[in-house]
Parts: structure tokens; C-alpha cells; sequence
């Protein structure tokens, strides 16, 4: 099986390191300032030349409401009127990247994020997908992965049903616990029926697939009623869960300053409500697909990592990685071939750039052949539990084991402590290794050494 979990609590406790959620790699940290629009026209150029599907991600940074363990780029502000500049440059940025593709290509996936996309008004909803389709070649068959964020204390049965008649198919819902104390404790009150409400319409006017998100290791939980909202969320039965560690970073994330750090609970506490968390989830039907995701055996990702097809980019776990990703917004990264960019996360800044007629990019990466190469590893070790030398030796003219020489002895003591089996042709990351697979992963990062450490969240 697949989605065989071991828990061994001494292995868990000596390699739960603070480290990468390889969503890319490079990750995010390795970008600078020497990327910039320049590079982006050339890798558009060339998806143009490709006719490369596309995979969209637009970023809606306000939230009515701040709520403290957040760590998005985000502005919080009751005045639904900062949308409007906003959506301006929007368009703005749409359309001036839209000419740089072929009218042909194809968009698989959409995801709207944020943030919070509902923020938005119907109208300024209905304008925004109306640009998209106006200037991307959007499906209408439904068949795409078209997804968008939910708050369900911004949303209801009307906002459900404009979301579908636009063509979104999929939901993430922001849950993180449902126990009012520790909602006291983060700023987000949200009650099980509003959230409850949110997926009956999801449902009832069928969107293809519901996720919800947790959090555990907030302040005022403990094992016991972390527990109760798992069994809540269960008996919602969404199709897919992420269940996130709190990373509490306070120096990075200024939100996060408010939380009272003598209720947060102890490492001890956290491994219990993941190894129960775990426990409820495999008992309920769930598979563990990797890196704090769960799904239904019937669920496109359970199927995907089946069939050796699951990949993971900006966006998480996806079936779409073969897409390239164009990211739409303040501080939306993009994949196009091997160019990652990013956009400024200052609102005014990117917000001047664009009424410059200017595109907003700020800093990015243009991949080499090592890290083509430690790509291509690590996203078979994160996505599939193992790795193949002859397909890496095949794909990239190496010998594996000659390449890597410098890191045997770390993999082999990984292979004593029995979190992989090594052998002369392949690694296994065995159910014993699974939730650490991150660890692993980061015997590949070339970079991580020049890193600090204190940027990353822990691994469990």
C-alpha cells in the first residue's frame, strides 16, 4: 500500500529538522533580483513556441479579517473598495502577459488564492473571470482543475452557486479547528454549520472536489480536542485534507506576534495529535499521499500517486506539473521551462509597476542542469516514496551513485536508522520514512547549507 504510515517516535524526534516544503526547487529563498521581466518574455516566448498547456494561479491578497497564525501575503482592511485599483492592474498584468502566448494554449488548472478570493464582490468576480476568458483559452467543458480558496464567513449558497456558474469545479475551505477557545486564540471564529453550509452547496451543485485545511500545534489545543474536530471533519467528508504544523515564527510574520507563546502546546503534545490525526484519518478511509495530504482512494491525487503520475509545484500536490504555471497578482511566483519569477509582494509596488505599464516582477531563478538534475530527484522521492537511478542516469547522462558520492554515507546512516532501503538501483522510502520524507529530500538540496535554517518550518 501506498499510503503505509509507520510512527516510530525516536526516528520522528531525530529527524524532525526545520527544512524546505520542496514546493520548488530551487525553493523560493534561492530567488534574486537578477530575473527579471526580461527573462520572463523569453520563457513565455518559448511556451508559446511549445504550445505548453497552462496552469493559472491568481492571487487575491485582502482579508476582511486578520487572523494571527497566518502567514499568506495578505491586507487586511474592511473597505471592499481597495479591490477595484487592484483588479485594474490585474487586467492590466493579464493582458500583457496573455500576448505573449498562443491563443491555443490550453488552460488546465486555474486556482484562485489569497487571501481571500470571496473578498471580492460578485460583479468584480464575474469581471475578473470574464478578463481571464477573454484573454486565456479557458475550457468550458468543464474537464479543467479549476479551484478557489473559501473562507465560509465570506461566503454562501449565492456566492457557491456564482463560483460554479464561472466554472470553478473545485474548494479549498479554511477550517484550521473547530474548538472556540483556540478560534478565541487565533482571531478566527467560524462555526462548524458555517462551514457545513459551505460544502452542502458545494455539493449540491457539484463541484468535482472539496479539500479542507487544519492546522495543529495552535495555541489552547491539546490531543484530546484536536481529536473532536478531526471526527467533525470526517463526518464532513471532504474529499481531500491538508493537515498543516503551525510554524510559529514571529520575527518573520508580524500576525503571529498576538499569539500568547505559553499557550501553544509542547513538541510532545504536536507528535500526538499528528500520530492520532493519522490514526483517524487511515480508520475513516483516508490515504496519505505525503506532506500533510490526505485523500479518498477515489480522489484524482490517491490515483495520480497509483499510477507514478502525482507532481508537486507551487500549487502543492498536483496532476497538472506538466503544465507551466503563469502566477497572476502581488507575490505570485511562475514556472514557465526552467524560469521560476516572482512578483513583488509590496501592493503599491506592484500595483505602480503595472499603472507604468510595466510588469511587476521582482526576483526569480533561471534553473542550471544541477538543479534540473535535484529536481528531478526530490520530486520523485516526494511525490512517489521512491527513486529509480536508471531513470535519473538515463534522463541526465550521470552515473547516480558517481554524482552523488558525497552524500552515501547520509544515506546509508538513513538506511541504518530505517527510514529508506538502499540498494545499487533505487531508494525506497519505507513507512517508517514517510512522514519524514522531507529529511530526506534535503540530502539533495544543494543549497541548503548556505540556508538558515530559521526560515523553514519543522518538519512535523
Amino acid at each position: 500500500m501506498l499510503d503505509a504510515i509507520r510512527w516510530d517516535t525516536d526516528l520522528i524526534r531525530r529527524y524532525d529538522l526545520a527544512g524546505p516544503r520542496y514546493t520548488s526547487y530551487p525553493t523560493a529563498v534561492q530567488f534574486d533580483g537578477r530575473v527579471g521581466t526580461f527573462d520572463l518574455f523569453h520563457a513565455l516566448r518559448e511556451s508559446r513556441k511549445a504550445l505548453r498547456p497552462l496552469s493559472l494561479y491568481v492571487h487575491v491578497p485582502f482579508c476582511a479579517n486578520i487572523c494571527y497564525y497566518c502567514a499568506c501575503n495578505k491586507v487586511i482592511t474592511k473597505d471592499r473598495g481597495r479591490a477595484l485599483p487592484y483588479l485594474q492592474r490585474l487586467e492590466q498584468e493579464i493582458q500583457l502577459i496573455a500576448c505573449h502566448l498562443d491563443p491555443t494554449q490550453k488552460v488546465e488548472q486555474l486556482h484562485f488564492g489569497g487571501g481571500t478570493p470571496t473578498f471580492l464582490s460578485h460583479d468584480e468576480l464575474r469581471q475578473l473571470m470574464a478578463q481571464l476568458r477573454k484573454h486565456f483559452n479557458l475550457l468550458d467543458d468543464d474537464s479543467g482543475d479549476y479551484g478557489i480558496e473559501i473562507d465560509p464567513r465570506e461566503a454562501d449558497w449565492s456566492t457557491m452557486g456564482l463560483l460554479r456558474e464561472l466554472g470553478f469545479n473545485r474548494v479549498s475551505i479554511g477550517l484550521q479547528d473547530l474548538d472556540p477557545a483556540v478560534q478565541r486564540a487565533v482571531n478566527r471564529l467560524q462555526s462548524l454549520e458555517e462551514t457545513r453550509a459551505v460544502i452542502d452547496a458545494a455539493r449540491t451543485l457539484q463541484f468535482r472536489s472539496i479539500n479542507i485545511d487544519l492546522i495543529y500545534g495552535l495555541p489552547r489545543q491539546t490531543p484530546e480536542n484536536f481529536a473532536r474536530t478531526v471526527d467533525e471533519v470526517i463526518n464532513l467528508q471532504p474529499d481531500r485534507l491538508s493537515v498543516f504544523n503551525y510554524a510559529h515564527l514571529p520575527e518573520r510574520f508580524m500576525p503571529q506576534r498576538r499569539i500568547n507563546v505559553n499557550e501553544l502546546p509542547t513538541p510532545a503534545q504536536k507528535l500526538e495529535m499528528l500520530q492520532r490525526t493519522i490514526e483517524q484519518l487511515t480508520a475513516a478511509g483516508y490515504r496519505y499521499i505525503g506532506m500533510d495530504h490526505f485523500a479518498l482512494p477515489d480522489d484524482e491525487l490517491a490515483i495520480a500517486q497509483e499510477e507514478s503520475t502525482l507532481q508537486r509545484n507551487f500549487q502543492g500536490y498536483t496532476t497538472h506539473g506538466h503544465c507551466d504555471l503563469i502566477g497572476l497578482g502581488v507575490s505570485a511566483i511562475s514556472q514557465i521551462g526552467d524560469l521560476y519569477c516572482q512578483n513583488s509582494s509590496d501592493l503599491n509596488q506592484y500595483q505602480n509597476s503595472l499603472a507604468s505599464a510595466q510588469l511587476a516582477t521582482s526576483r526569480g531563478l533561471l534553473c542550471n542542469a544541477d538543479d534540473r538534475l535535484r529536481r528531478a530527484v526530490i520530486q520523485q522521492l516526494i511525490c512517489h516514496f521512491s527513486l529509480e537511478f536508471a531513470e535519473i542516469e538515463q534522463a541526465f547522462n550521470i552515473d547516480f551513485q558517481g554524482y552523488f558520492t558525497e552524500l552515501w554515507p547520509q544515506l546509508q546512516g538513513m538506511a541504518e536508522d530505517g527510514l529508506i532501503e538502499l540498494d545499487n538501483d533505487r531508494i525506497t522510502i519505507l513507512p517508517a520514512g514517510r512522514l519524514l520524507v522531507r529529511s530526506v529530500c534535503m540530502v539533495f538540496d544543494a543549497y541548503l547549507e548556505q540556508q538558515n535554517r530559521q526560515r523553514f518550518s519543522r518538519v512535523i
